[in-house]
């Protein structure tokens, strides 16, 4: 049999798709809510594409507020977007932005939802760096910062908490490999 090509459809994801078959058992309003959830987090994703985008060419923007202090704040700070920081194939992410320069270490995280953000994403990724560039926290500054609904939250941790952090990933990931043995 000749099979239909659908090569557009290609990485793409279908919202009633048969992997995440449990809209099969939602009623009209819990599928209208899982909808708006996902395109929410659809729109959030390019919005995500969009400042990456920007900062890559230096294109600085005036609108809407929270993006455009995001992509000006990461464009002055010569920031790079969309890197990959790892620890393990268990532990690892991909950070909006950060930089490294005299001694300081930035990590810009783009928030576009309405649910409060929390730093602790960005402490991940700090422990994460000092993971893959072997470096101590206590040797360096950090400058943790959440861009989310018109406002930028900055949070500079203590070398202690990505020491303790960076502990619980070695501990977790051990734990990891031998339940995979």
């Amino acid at each position: 049999m000749d099979f239909n090509r659908h090569s557009y459809l290609k990485g793409q994801h279908a919202f009633l798709s048969a992997s995440k078959y449990h809209w099969a058992n939602y009623d009209e309003e819990k599928l209208v809510a899982s909808y708006s959830r996902w395109m929410a987090a659809k729109r959030g994703t390019d919005l995500h594409e969009l400042a990456h985008r920007c900062i890559e060419l230096g294109v600085k923007v005036q609108t809407p507020k929270t993006i455009k202090l995001y992509v000006n704040d990461a464009i002055g700070f010569k920031m790079e977007t969309e890197k990959v920081l790892y620890y393990s194939d268990n532990c690892f992410g991909t950070v909006d932005s950060i930089s490294f320069r005299k001694n300081c270490l930035r990590i810009h995280d783009l928030k576009t939802g309405v649910t409060p953000a929390s730093m602790q994403q960005l402490i991940i990724y700090a422990a994460l760096f000092c993971f893959d560039f072997d470096i101590k926290p206590i040797d360096i500054d950090m400058e943790l910062r959440i861009y989310q609904l018109d406002e930028v939250l900055i949070y500079n941790p203590e070398p202690e908490e990505i020491i303790n952090l960076m502990d619980k990933i070695i501990q977790f990931d051990k734990k990891i490999e031998q339940m995979n043995r």
